[in-house]
C-alpha cells in the first residue's frame, strides 16, 4: 500500500510540475490576484471574467517570475470567460481534453497562481452532464462539477486530469456554492469569437420571471405543467415592444416549451438574436399567440 501511495503522490507532483508552465497570475483587481491559462504561445490568456474587474493597467505574472502588461480582448460575463493579450512570447500552452475523455469519478487537480507560486488541490469529477445554461444565460457545452476546493485566486486556472490535459477553466462564479469548470468546447468557441473581434451574441427579452404551475386543463392541453410568470417587464425592452406585459405567463417561445428560466435562456441563443418568433402566453386565463422579437446584447 505504501508503494502505491508513493507512486500516486509522485505522479501528482509530476502532473503539477508539467502543468504549471501554462498557468499565469492575473492582476486585474485590487485584492488577491487570480489565475489564467495560456491559450497560445504569442500571449493570449484565457481567464474568468469575474476576476477582471478593470480593463486597464492589467498585468500577468508569468511562470518564470516575470510580469508582463496585458490588454483585455473581450469577455463573456454570462459564461464567466475573458480573454487577455499579454506582451509576452514563447509561452507554453497546455493541451485541452475533449469531453469524451471526461467522466464522473476521475481524479483531477485544480491549479491556481494567485501569487508567484503554483498552488494545487486534489479532487474528483463529481458530475459530468449535458449542456446547461448559466443563470446569466451563458451557454456551457457540458456541466462539469468537481469537489476540488477553489481557494481564493483559483478562478481562471485550469482543472487538470490524470493525463495532464486541461479539462476546463475553473470558476467559482457560475453557480453559488459549486466548484465548476468551463469545458474546452465552450472556452474554444468563446476565445475564437473574441479574437475575431466579435461579441458573444445573446438574445434577451428584458423580463423578470418565475416558474408557476399551469391550470390542469391547460397543462394537459400543452403537455407541460409549468410556465414563466412575468413579474417585471423592462421599459422599452424587446418584451415591451412585443406587447408582453407584467402578469403574462409565457409557455412557449419559437415552438419550444419554456417551463423554467434555463429553458428560456436556451431558446434565447445567439442565433435567435434579432429574430421575430411566435410565442404562446396565458393572459387573463386565456391562451394567446403573439409574435415576439428577440433583442440582442453581448
Amino acid at each position: 500500500m505504501a508503494e502505491v501511495l508513493k507512486a500516486v503522490s509522485e505522479a501528482l507532483v509530476e502532473t503539477v510540475a508539467a502543468a504549471q508552465a501554462g498557468v499565469v497570475r492575473v492582476d486585474a483587481r485590487r485584492r488577491l490576484g487570480a489565475s489564467g491559462i495560456v491559450w497560445s504561445a504569442d500571449g493570449v490568456i484565457v481567464t474568468a471574467s469575474h476576476v477582471v474587474e478593470r480593463d486597464h493597467d492589467l498585468r500577468v505574472g508569468l511562470p518564470n517570475g516575470q510580469t508582463a502588461s496585458a490588454s483585455l480582448v473581450g469577455r463573456d460575463n454570462a459564461a464567466d470567460l475573458a480573454v487577455l493579450r499579454a506582451e509576452a512570447r514563447g509561452l507554453a500552452a497546455p493541451e485541452w481534453a475533449e469531453p469524451e475523455s471526461i467522466a464522473a469519478g476521475g481524479l483531477v487537480l485544480a491549479l491556481g497562481r494567485p501569487g508567484d507560486k503554483i498552488l494545487a488541490t486534489l479532487g474528483i469529477v463529481s458530475a459530468f452532464d449535458e449542456a446547461w445554461t448559466t443563470p446569466a444565460g451563458g451557454q456551457i457545452d457540458h456541466f462539469l462539477q468537481t469537489d476540488a476546493v477553489m481557494y481564493p485566486g483559483f478562478s481562471g486556472g485550469p482543472l487538470v486530469g490524470a493525463d495532464r490535459r486541461v479539462l476546463g477553466l475553473n470558476s467559482s462564479a457560475l453557480a453559488a456554492g459549486l466548484s465548476l469548470a468551463v469545458p474546452a468546447p465552450t472556452v474554444r468557441r468563446t476565445v475564437e469569437t473574441l479574437l475575431a473581434g466579435r461579441l458573444v451574441r445573446r438574445g434577451y427579452l428584458g423580463i423578470t420571471a418565475q416558474a408557476v404551475s399551469l391550470p390542469d386543463p391547460l397543462a394537459e392541453r400543452l403537455g407541460q405543467a409549468t410556465g414563466l410568470l412575468l413579474t417585471h417587464v423592462e421599459p422599452k425592452s424587446p418584451a415591451e415592444k412585443s406587447h408582453l406585459i407584467q402578469g403574462d405567463t409565457l409557455v412557449t417561445l419559437n415552438g419550444q416549451p419554456v417551463r423554467t428560466q434555463a429553458e428560456l435562456q436556451t431558446v434565447l441563443g445567439g442565433d435567435q438574436a434579432g429574430a421575430r418568433v411566435p410565442a404562446k402566453i396565458v393572459r387573463a386565463g386565456a391562451l394567446r399567440e403573439i409574435d415576439v422579437t428577440i433583442g440582442e446584447r453581448g
